[in-house]
């Protein structure tokens, strides 16, 4: 595990997060930089997540002092081997695009790039392979799914990735919507970003008027049980190295992040913040208001469990992970836990109703 650099002096406090990350990374030119300023930045997320005030903010501003650090990296990388004049975008995929990152991520990104500009497509494809190296020394481990822009399936043209996202809505069986759900969740990063907002423009538009995509998307998100048991009981892991804790990434807080997307995506919209996208889907009739915000505080209470949890594992030293065994609550959190999960069940009761047939 990367260790944060605690040996530099703080900033003042009167500086925010995003100025003080500024700071930190506009002094690094070369990769043994960067790494420098990545411990920094690591160091400054840790001191967030106790003073952000909940996980909301918490979440945006750990993203946003993550996006400055690896726009600086795409920035240093890119200075000698981007090809001049020709225009392409970096983009952030999973929880970097929704703007939910917490102390524990990885890499999931890809590459946008002008349709002029297919000659530079090999140039292209080695910077973003030295990008993801260099991400990934500076603590933001290879993706193991490999969605990655130093990956050839996502340095695509904008027809070539407009292309992909068509195959997917129209064409595409639950399996290769299910691998595929997290591209949904893009946002530009660096460089034209109109390369990426005319992407997420059209894509907006195209599945919101698919009801084949949206049910199939629907159906997914039902695939993943709720961790719930018999009354007032927990679903726990039974066995293996986390008997008795519940994965609060993928089988609590991912319930929410799939419902948002489907209710975001049929609004049209092209939000990919859950929390947004819950609120926009009620903006435009999709949700009853008060539906959306029981969701988006469920959904923040799981984010909060997991920052706490990845923060106590990391100041005994351990590696951090998303698994909490709900025994180890205290009664509180152990209340608002269960009820956090049932408000994941009641979505999805919601989605059975909208989506019939697939429940």
């Amino acid at each position: 595990m990367l260790e944060p650099d605690t040996s530099q002096p703080a900033l003042s406090s009167s500086e925010t997060p995003l100025l003080q990350a500024r700071a930190i990374t506009a002094a690094a030119h070369d990769v043994p930089g960067l790494k420098q300023a990545a411990a920094q930045i690591r160091a400054l997320a840790h001191r967030l997540v106790d003073t952000a005030g909940g996980a909301e903010p918490a979440t945006r501003i750990i993203s946003a002092v993550n996006d400055v650090l690896a726009c600086r990296v795409v920035e240093v990388i890119a200075a000698d081997r981007a090809p001049t004049d020709l225009p392409w975008c970096w983009i952030a995929l999973g929880s970097e695009g929704r703007q939910e990152q917490t102390l524990l991520s990885d890499q999931d990104n890809g590459l946008i790039f002008a349709d002029e500009a297919e000659p530079a497509r090999p140039r292209l494809l080695e910077m973003a392979q030295r990008i993801n190296d260099a991400l990934d020394a500076c603590g933001f481990p290879l993706c193991t799914g490999k969605v990655m822009a130093g990956n050839p399936e996502w340095c695509l043209s904008l027809h070539e990735w407009k292309e992909r996202f068509r195959e997917w809505i129209f064409e595409g069986d639950p399996q290769a919507l299910l691998n595929a759900s997290i591209f949904f969740d893009l946002r530009p990063l660096f460089g034209e970003h109109a390369l990426a907002e005319e992407l997420g423009n059209w894509l907006a538009e195209e599945a919101s008027g698919n009801p084949r995509f949206l049910y199939q998307m629907a159906a997914n998100a039902l695939q993943r049980e709720v961790p719930l048991g018999l009354i007032r009981r927990f679903a726990v892991e039974r066995k293996g190295k986390y008997r008795g804790t519940i994965d609060l990434k993928i089988k609590a807080a991912s319930l929410f992040i799939d419902g948002a997307r489907i209710y975001g995506l049929a609004s049209g919209t092209h939000a990919v913040n859950t929390a947004d996208r819950f609120r926009l889907a009620a903006k435009a009739n999709r949700l009853h208001p008060s539906d959306a915000e029981r969701w988006i505080g469920a959904f923040h209470f799981i984010q909060t469990l997991r920052l706490r949890h990845q923060q106590a594992c990391f100041r005994r030293g351990e590696e951090m992970h998303n698994h909490v065994a709900p025994a180890a609550l205290d009664a509180p959190d152990r209340k608002r836990l269960l009820h956090a999960l049932r408000e994941a069940r009641h979505l999805h009761h919601r989605l059975v109703l909208d989506y019939p047939g697939i429940g």
